[in-house]
C-alpha cells in the first residue's frame, strides 16, 4: 500500500541566464494520512520549491507527486495553501473571504448549508466575532487565522503551510501554533509545513524533514519527534524526548551552516 501523500524522485531544475540551476534532486518522501510533516533547513534549500510541486503550482522536472493514488499535475481544492503572507481580498469581510471558498468548493449545498459551514471555520480559529471586520480591521495573526479558515473550508485532503507565522510576533505565533495543534487533534487534517523555527518544528510535528544546501537539494535526515498528542508547550520544556529533537535539529542545522561557510571560503 502507497503512502496517502507520495512524493517520488522528484527533482527540479529551472532554466536561467546563466544556465540550468537544479534546486532539487532525488527527492522521497511518504506522508501518511493525518500526519503532520514540517520541513526546515537553511535558505535555497527547496522547501518552497518542494512545497509548490505538491501543490501543483509548480511541475516537477522529473518524478512525480501521488495524492490518495493520483497524480497532482495542477493545483486543486485537495490541497489548500497558507501562505506567509495572508493574500485576503482587501475590499470583503472576513465572513466573505472565507465564503468566497466555500462557495466555490461546496456548490451543491443549499445556501444556509453553506454559511453554517462558514460561520464553522470561523469558529475553529476564533474568528466569528470578527466576522463582519474588513482585513484592514484587524490584526496580522488575526488575518492568519482568516486564511487558515479559508483554507480548512474547502475541506482539502492536505493542508500546505507556507510559513504561515513567519512575519508575526513571538506572543502571536504561539497562539496560533497553538490553536493549529486544536484544529489537527479535531480534523485530523494531513499537514505539511515549511518553518525556519526548530521550536515549531518539533512542537507541531510527527517527523521533522531536514533538507541539506542547495543546489541540488536533498533529504538529509528525517527525526521522528514521537511526542503524545496533544502537546502543551510548557509542559515539553523539560521532556528528555523534546530537548532531545530539538538538538538533533540544531545539530543538523549547525552541520549544513559549516558546510556553507566552507564552500563560500
Amino acid at each position: 500500500m502507497s503512502a496517502y501523500l507520495s512524493i517520488e524522485n522528484v527533482g527540479m531544475t529551472f532554466q536561467a541566464k546563466g544556465g540550468a540551476f537544479t534546486a532539487l534532486k532525488e527527492i522521497d518522501l511518504q506522508i501518511e494520512k493525518g500526519e503532520y510533516v514540517a520541513l526546515i533547513g537553511h535558505s535555497g534549500c527547496g522547501k518552497s520549491t518542494l512545497l509548490n510541486i505538491v501543490a501543483g503550482l509548480l511541475s516537477p522536472t522529473s518524478g512525480v507527486v501521488l495524492l490518495d493514488g493520483r497524480e497532482v499535475s495542477a493545483p486543486g481544492p485537495d490541497r489548500a495553501v497558507v501562505f506567509q503572507n495572508h493574500s485576503l481580498l482587501p475590499w470583503l469581510t472576513v465572513y466573505e473571504n472565507v465564503r468566497l471558498a466555500v462557495d466555490k468548493t461546496h456548490g451543491g449545498k443549499s445556501k444556509a448549508e453553506r454559511h453554517d459551514w462558514t460561520l464553522r471555520q470561523l469558529e475553529l480559529v476564533q474568528m466569528a466575532d470578527a466576522r463582519q471586520k474588513r482585513p484592514a480591521e484587524i490584526s496580522g495573526g488575526m488575518k492568519q487565522r482568516v486564511g487558515i479558515a479559508r483554507a480548512l473550508a474547502m475541506e482539502p485532503k492536505v493542508l500546505l503551510l507556507d510559513e504561515p507565522f513567519g512575519a508575526l510576533d513571538a506572543l502571536t505565533r504561539a497562539h496560533l501554533q497553538d490553536s493549529v495543534m486544536e484544529i489537527h487533534a479535531e480534523l485530523g487534517n494531513t499537514i505539511m509545513m515549511i518553518t525556519h523555527d526548530v521550536d515549531e518544528a518539533v512542537l507541531l510535528s510527527d517527523r521533522v524533514v531536514m533538507m541539506t544546501n542547495g543546489p541540488e537539494a536533498r533529504i538529509g535526515e528525517i527525526l521522528d519527534v514521537g511526542l503524545e498528542h496533544p502537546r502543551k508547550r510548557l509542559d515539553l520544556v523539560g521532556d528528555a524526548r523534546y530537548i532531545h529533537c530539538r538538538a538533533e535539529v540544531l545539530r543538523f542545522l549547525y552541520e549544513r551552516q559549516k558546510l556553507r561557510h566552507m564552500k563560500v571560503a
